[in-house]
């Protein structure tokens, strides 16, 4: 027997039996007989390793687990789209392409299923599976490799359908779980008294992130593409011709995907499917449109985070009635106090939801809420829980309108409301509510990024007095760890390390952990680019100074300037500099 041949001949036929069930959606053969040719295969590799190829279907699984993810920076960013909350803006988005390319024609779009799952990137080399990452913060994401070899419906290796394979391919796609694979996935974990997973989405999430890639292997993932990165070596015309290839390369792209002209088939295809979600084996939360040739995408260019050749359109949200059995509030680490409505489990469109935000007192007067009320939930762009009215006529005898006291629930210390706020604030400093919030944002991830700085450390650090600010983190001895609860003599001095890694930061990364209100992470990356990464130059700024800065509005910057108006603000940051914290220049 030519073994060598024969191998080469089993790879191919489970190949091309992926292709046409994941691509084709046209099985032939079961999967018993599916497994048999894959069980052949290990043996024969079993006998002759030196025949085993990076792309044999064998190499899906076996990679030993990881300590953590790597990083991996896109070629091309990978953004957001912008989205239409109803048909008059779907229609505004149409009107807004024509004037920009100065067009009465309708323009030639193409529209796909909004997927409700995790945004990865593909990476092919000669038609080879390199690597593949996460979103990320669309700049940089996770290298999830080992994890997306594991979904079968991602050739490790690209069929020749075109006669023709490009040296580079970049593919950005969607992987999701099906409703019915994420009831069997939360079938078994009950059985193994795990805990279930809210929704596919977050079954998804969980399993691309898992640092085994054999736990991985055990989820039913599966995977849509839709948009290129980089690709080199060949050139297409429109957007649905690269999808056409996609398929005949032996990528899985959605079937619902529609060629369509003008804002009347817009609105037509969003409306079908929206009528079909439920239908639907995925979860779809909307629909996206894409001006179908790449020399407009390319005219119409894009704004600092979405193409203005795009749009996503959000469905309406799914909506049910429960009952109010309490209201409570809750303090953040800027002070805002934030009333939640505690509900009776419901499920709204796939998720049990428990918990409704009602945002202030003002919200709570206009939809006159109480405790006891049967109201109507919905979630917010099929993500966040929110009341949408009170049904009155269920209403219980006797109720009582509520009012959020006028003192924190955590420190008693009063609480105050701006004049042109509608959220009240506790404004003691000391709050412990406050500072543990603030810590906590403060080490986070996307902040300083202290490894091993989690939630009850902060909570032990604060309710022993040993910490009051950010700024005392970078004073902390051994001392101050090795004392505490379940902390062992090897895990302080790791923390002790990493908060020394963490002085080496950068002014993003700085200011993002400071938690000035309203300066988010894309906010501080344009901070940082005007003020060069000058810290000092920033604690000195005016009103007139970041006026001029732009995509900083007039909120913005009013919510710095208050900030720094605070001398203690200035003095935590002179502090940490004092203390050894480095911020590094940009590279030029």
């Amino acid at each position: 027997m030519d073994f060598a041949k024969r191998i080469l001949e089993i790879q191919r036929i489970i190949n091309n039996h992926n292709y046409r069930y994941y691509v084709l959606n046209n099985p032939i053969i079961t999967d018993n007989q599916y497994d048999k040719l894959l069980r052949e295969l290990e043996a024969l590799e079993a006998k002759h390793p030196e025949m085993v190829t990076p792309d044999s279907p064998t190499q899906r699984v076996g990679a030993a687990p990881l300590t953590e993810f790597g990083a991996i920076q896109h070629a091309i960013p990978m953004q957001s789209l912008s989205n239409a909350m109803n048909d008059k803006e779907l229609i505004a988005f149409d009107t807004h392409v024509k004037k920009l390319l100065n067009t009465d024609s309708e323009i030639n779009y193409v529209a796909e299923p909004k997927l409700d799952g995790l945004g990865v990137e593909l990476v092919y080399q000669d038609g080879i599976f390199q690597h593949g990452s996460t979103r990320g913060d669309g700049v940089t994401g996770e290298d999830i490799t080992q994890n997306l070899k594991t979904i079968k419906a991602i050739p490790l290796k690209l069929r020749y359908g075109n006669n023709f394979i490009p040296s580079i391919l970049e593919i950005r796609g969607e992987v999701f779980i099906t409703k019915d694979g994420f009831n069997e996935l939360n079938s078994i974990r009950e059985a193994s008294r795990e805990n279930l997973f809210a929704n596919p989405r977050n079954a998804a999430a969980g399993s691309l992130r898992q640092l085994d890639s054999n736990i991985t292997a055990e989820r039913p993932l599966s995977i849509f593409c839709y948009q290129p990165g980089t690709i080199e070596g060949v050139e297409f015309a429109t957007h649905m011709e690269f999808l056409e290839a996609l398929k005949k390369w032996g990528i899985p792209v959605n079937p619902y995907i529609r060629n369509i002209f003008g804002a009347d088939e817009i609105l037509k295809y969003h409306h079908d499917m929206e009528s079909k979600r439920n239908d639907l084996p995925y979860e779809i939360d909307g629909t996206v449109y894409k001006v179908n040739s790449f020399s407009l995408q390319e005219t119409l260019g894009i704004r600092s985070r979405s193409p203005r050749w795009a749009i996503a359109g959000k469905f309406k949200a799914q909506q049910v009635t429960t009952v109010i059995k309490d209201i409570d509030v809750q303090v953040g680490r800027t002070g805002a106090i934030t009333p939640v409505a505690r509900l009776e489990p419901v499920q709204v469109g796939g998720v049990t939801v428990t918990n409704a935000t009602l945002h202030n007192q003002d919200e709570i007067d206009r939809k006159d809420v109480r405790i006891g009320d049967t109201v109507l939930v919905e979630r917010a762009g099929d993500v966040i829980p929110k009341i949408v009215k009170v049904i009155i006529e269920k209403r219980p005898q006797n109720t009582e309108k509520y009012q959020i006291q006028n003192t924190c629930p955590i420190c008693q210390h009063p609480v105050y409301r701006a004049k042109d706020e509608a959220v009240m604030r506790c404004q003691n400093l000391s709050c412990p509510a406050q500072i543990k919030g603030r810590i906590e944002h403060f080490v986070s991830r996307n902040a300083i990024d202290i490894d091993g700085f989690g939630e009850k450390l902060v909570e032990q650090l604060v309710n022993k007095n040993i910490l009051s600010s950010v700024d005392k983190i970078f004073t902390l001895k051994y001392e101050d760890l090795a004392n505490l609860e379940r902390m062992a003599d090897r895990s302080a001095k790791n923390i002790l390390s990493a908060i020394e890694n963490s002085k080496n930061t950068t002014f993003a990364r700085f200011v993002y952990g400071l938690g000035i209100r309203n300066v988010g992470e894309h906010i501080t990356k344009i901070l940082d680019r005007h003020f060069n990464s000058d810290i000092n130059a920033f604690m000195n700024s005016n009103r007139d100074d970041l006026d001029k800065i732009f995509e900083i509005g007039p909120i913005v910057s009013e919510g710095i300037v208050q900030f720094w108006e605070d001398s203690d603000n200035k003095n935590v940051v002179l502090s940490s500099i004092n203390n050894g914290v480095n911020i590094a220049k940009p590279d030029l």
